[in-house]
């Protein structure tokens, strides 16, 4: 796919979340003139620790997606075990296509050309309301979550605080 079936793809799945908005995110692009470079802001899911929260983050498209995964980073301050302390998401929908060299996800959960920024974001949403603690990219994180909720309870809603102030 060329890059200009790229540009094209994403404008169009642009256009399509601002006539049919989603529940639970919104998304705009950084600078106008950049199809590739996306601002989120995602909701924190209703009855989960991040409930209240606005998180922003940038999803950055490869030129030749759908064929490869954009990456995703929180630029608000998030604590999970699935997101990275600088705020890379974990995810295996964003891993490369293809067989996990580690053995750890099968090919099909992994990237997929199918996939759109709303499945993309349902799948982060669903990453913050079940966290997957055995596949850690925040060890500290994962730790805490297992072996002491109440201090993971504090630092998640000290996110949430902060996120909130940052609207």
């Amino acid at each position: 796919m060329s890059e200009q079936q790229a540009s094209l793809l994403l404008r169009r799945q642009l256009t399509e979340l601002h006539r049919n908005p989603v529940e639970g995110f919104s998304a705009g692009l950084i600078n106008d003139a950049d199809i590739f470079k996306w601002e989120v802001v995602i909701i924190g899911p209703p009855e989960t620790l991040y409930e209240g929260g606005c998180f922003k983050a940038h999803l950055i498209f490869p030129k030749e997606y759908p064929l490869r995964p954009p990456t995703m980073k929180f630029v608000t301050d998030i604590w999970h075990p699935n997101i990275e302390k600088g705020g890379n998401v974990c995810i295996s929908i964003l891993h490369e296509p293809g067989d996990d060299k580690w053995g750890y996800e099968k090919a099909e959960e992994r990237w997929l050309p199918v996939h759109t920024v709303e499945t993309i974001l349902l799948s982060v949403i669903s990453m913050l309301t079940d966290p997957n603690s055995e596949s850690a990219a925040n060890v500290d994180a994962a730790k805490e979550y297992r072996e002491d909720p109440a201090e993971f309870k504090r630092k998640v809603a000290r996110c949430v605080r902060r996120s909130q102030e940052e609207i």
